[in-house]
């Protein structure tokens, strides 16, 4: 356990845009929308061995690290005092879930903006520029399985399917990059956030990638979510878009990957609230590169025992992993993609996001994603399989995802 933490936040003038008040590549990050938290330095952090109780764990250490931490907070908001960054693996035999809490946050929610510091902490540096452009020269290659390979895959995971094993199964697949230089986290992203502002742009310990999947929010007994699940490209025209729209509302094949994912949330949900609200049909979620089939879901917690209720990061553990990058049933699901994607995902697909010390935060799924380390990155794109998908149609789905971090490394 970290030493005692002292922790301020107090208001602060407008920053500006928040990319730009990182010091350093090295940054915690979670923006929508232009508000959000960014954060540099560790005043504690913790990495969290495989097992099924890495959340508890994580948990547990926190609100050991809060509930002792001095704070003095003069804003009050979600996301004020003390804020931990977190991102799990997708895997609960996989190591490498990590949660970090900053020395230095700044952040901003509905015109307000704040600055937190742990243990008074040195003046903040200065923030260095955020270059222009990245790396001159970027090589890609296959990761884990070539292209036709990870076809094969589908096509055994079709066949399993159709033999009753299981309903669905999101099987993914990695590319991996070298640069002639380190990439800087700044850059990729300032790059992410403009082009897709309506997304969760998020940075945690080396994980970057801007997500349309919010997994959870909770603000006091309040929570939100948002399900995705079955994908469609954007058209080159309004008529050619509206064609695709329509045609993945219509998509046997979409609409069922999509309602095995709702069923899948209100399951893990309706016990922890005594009001939830799920929208009656699916609409469209139209981002630059994509489109998908998206849900509502909103509710009221009902008080635990002691009368608190259920954290944000706790709720983020009881809902993964959804149908939407597992499959259903789950357990079923998670053995058949261990068995045919030949990889470790690591984080990719487990909750990334923030908890702040009353329990307030905001989780999603870390999708459209790559894991940096200096020159290296590693990115991963997936697919819902259900008994009518095509080994072709699901290539393409993922290099379609691929290309928002592609976009972000090359520029």
């Amino acid at each position: 356990m970290a030493d005692r933490l002292t922790v301020r936040t107090e208001p602060t003038a407008d920053p500006g845009d928040l990319v730009s008040c990182l010091p350093h590549p090295s940054a915690a990050a979670w923006i929508h929308h232009g508000d959000g938290l960014v954060g540099w330095g560790a005043a504690a952090r913790l990495t969290i061995p495989a097992g099924a109780d890495r959340f508890a764990a994580g948990e547990k250490w926190l609100a050991e690290l809060f509930d002792d931490a001095l704070v003095t907070d003069e804003v009050g908001l979600p996301g004020c005092g003390p804020v931990a960054f977190g991102s799990f693996t997708f895997d609960p035999a996989c190591d490498g879930s990590v949660l970090v809490v900053p020395q230095h946050v700044i952040g901003r929610s509905g015109g307000v903006s704040w600055r937190t510091t742990i243990d008074g902490g040195a003046a903040d540096p200065a923030p260095q520029p955020v270059p222009a452009a990245g790396p001159a020269i970027v090589r890609w290659s296959d990761g884990s399985q070539s292209a036709l390979q990870w076809q094969q895959a589908v096509a055994a995971a079709v066949s399993r399917i159709k033999a009753g094993e299981l309903q669905k199964v999101v099987l993914s697949r990695d590319l991996m990059a070298v640069a002639s230089e380190d990439f800087d986290v700044r850059l990729l992203l300032r790059r992410l956030v403009a082009e897709f502002p309506e997304c969760y742009t998020y940075s945690c310990a080396g994980l970057i990638g801007s997500t349309p999947d919010l997994l959870i929010t909770r603000d006091g007994p309040m929570i939100r979510s948002l399900v995705l699940a079955g994908t469609a490209p954007r058209g080159g025209s309004r008529a050619e878009d509206e064609a695709l729209g329509a045609g993945l509302l219509a998509s046997a094949k979409n609409v069922e990957e999509h309602q095995y994912a709702v069923v899948d949330e209100r399951a893990a949900l309706a016990p922890l609230c005594g009001r939830l609200q799920i929208d009656p049909a699916p609409f469209l979620l139209r981002l630059a590169n994509l489109q998908h089939l998206a849900t509502w879901v909103t509710g009221q917690l009902r008080p635990g025992r002691s009368g608190d209720y259920a954290s944000a990061l706790s709720l983020a553990a009881a809902l993964h992993p959804t149908a939407a990058v597992c499959g259903t049933p789950a357990e079923a699901a998670m053995e058949l993609i261990r068995e045919l994607e030949g990889m470790d995902r690591g984080r990719y697909a487990g909750p990334v996001g923030w908890l702040d010390s009353r329990g307030n935060g905001e989780w999603g799924i870390a999708l459209r994603c790559g894991e940096v380390s200096g020159n290296r990155a590693r990115l991963i794109a997936g697919g819902g399989i259900v008994a009518g998908s095509v080994p072709a149609a699901e290539l393409a789905e993922t290099e379609v995802k691929f290309r928002a971090m592609r976009r972000a490394i090359e520029g």
